[in-house]
């Protein structure tokens, strides 16, 4: 009972403290003039300083411009390292909610809090997080996700929300298409390439991947396989987080590849799991949101992932590419579905157990894929090349 009891209040205090933010934010919104030099910028909801945000904050400043414009950053926890002339405040804190209120420009790479009111003078540029190979947003038939409470509901949300985008950064005439539908999507589509990926065609030389495998304190004389899986709806950890599907055999990968690699372990930015790798000291390395995945991508001499967009990104480089797909079936029939036929158009092998994974990689058979690979950048990677933030800032910029 008393248990019972405790739930329920802190649960009101929990609903007190949001109505709370509300009222603030549409009392600030409600009165605060809009300045017209002021962005806000923020990645992964404040959980990283990484992607297509962070790539056009680097260009903004690379080009000077953090002098005419004041640059605001949000963070979940810890302040972020971060160059050039900027203000970094709390993700939803009191200032949070005043610059929200005052910034002419929005600039995210995910969906923002509902209780959000965008006023008409406002640009927003939805810059979102990679090309779609699961559903996404109004494709989406069957509700897992954590937090979300149906899927009609889950659309309605996504149709309001989308509605408040501008603009929206394409990867691909694929992509465009998708998100079209997908999102609802009525404003301006960018179909300039992803900014974050510009890092893939300026920094991609020996000097600067040595530089960067010593500033994270990799070794140099062994292979880097970097492993990127997605998350898994049903694996909810609360609400917008979830668990690290942990299926991977590490002890078989560790038997298999300790002599001459090392494994990158990066979670996806929705996994909260705190888990300890001290038992692979020296073959497992972890690291936090903090660090780029761009710059691991560089440093890595394959990737291992199963449906995450980080292979679109990384197909840029013409690496080997594995997909170790342990639940295919239940994803691809339950969870998601896929809007094409991955596993007949897939640039590398696809291993449903991890025994299968290390044969692959031991005969190299990511070789097998150079038509499918050829046939996949040609699809998906037509637009980068190494430009996409100096274009969004153009269009953006100068029409605000």
């Amino acid at each position: 009972m008393n248990e019972t009891k405790g739930f329920c209040m802190k649960r009101l205090a929990r609903n007190t403290a949001k109505s709370l933010v509300i009222c603030l934010y549409r009392i600030m919104n409600g009165i605060l003039p809009v300045k017209d030099n002021r962005i806000v910028f923020s990645s992964s909801l404040g959980k990283s300083y990484s992607g297509n945000p962070k790539a056009l904050y680097k260009r903004l400043v690379s080009d000077g411009l953090d002098s005419k414009y004041e640059c605001i950053w949000f963070y979940e926890s810890t302040p972020y390292d971060i160059e050039g002339k900027h203000i970094q405040v709390r993700y939803r804190g009191l200032k949070y909610l005043f610059y929200m209120a005052t910034a002419k420009i929005w600039i995210f790479d995910a969906r923002q809090p509902e209780f959000l009111r965008k006023k008409s003078r406002v640009v927003y540029i939805q810059t979102w997080h990679g090309t779609p190979l699961k559903k996404l947003g109004l494709d989406i038939d069957n509700m897992f996700m954590a937090g979300e409470t149906g899927i009609e509901a889950y659309h309605e949300s996504f149709r309001r929300n989308s509605s408040t985008w501008d603009y929206l950064i394409s990867q691909n005439p694929f992509s465009t298409q998708v998100f079209r539908r997908a999102f609802d999507f009525k404003g301006k589509m960018l179909e300039t390439g992803y900014p974050r990926n510009d890092i893939l065609f300026e920094f991609n030389t020996e000097e600067h991947i040595a530089d960067l495998k010593r500033s994270l304190g990799l070794p140099a004389d062994k292979k880097i396989m970097l492993y990127a899986p997605t998350w898994r709806d049903d694996e909810g950890a609360g609400i917008g987080s979830y668990h690290y599907s942990n299926a991977l055999d590490i002890d078989m990968m560790k038997d298999a590849f300790e002599d001459e690699a090392v494994l990158i372990i990066k979670y996806h930015y929705l996994v909260k799991d705190d888990i300890n790798w001290s038992d692979y000291k020296d073959f497992v390395y972890i690291f936090d949101q903090s660090v780029d995945i761009a710059g691991l991508y560089l440093v890595s001499d394959m990737l291992i992932t199963d449906y995450s967009s980080v292979m679109f990104d990384y197909s840029l480089l013409k690496k080997p590419m594995y997909f170790y797909c342990y639940d295919l079936e239940h994803y691809k029939n339950v969870l998601r579905g896929f809007y094409f036929d991955f596993e007949n158009s897939s640039p590398g092998p696809l291993s449903v157990t991890t025994e299968e994974l290390i044969e692959d990689i031991r005969a190299e058979r990511s070789k097998d894929y150079e038509e499918a690979y050829r046939d996949f950048c040609q699809m998906y990677d037509p637009w980068d090349d190494g430009n996409a933030s100096h274009k969004v800032l153009s269009e953006v910029l100068d029409n605000a």
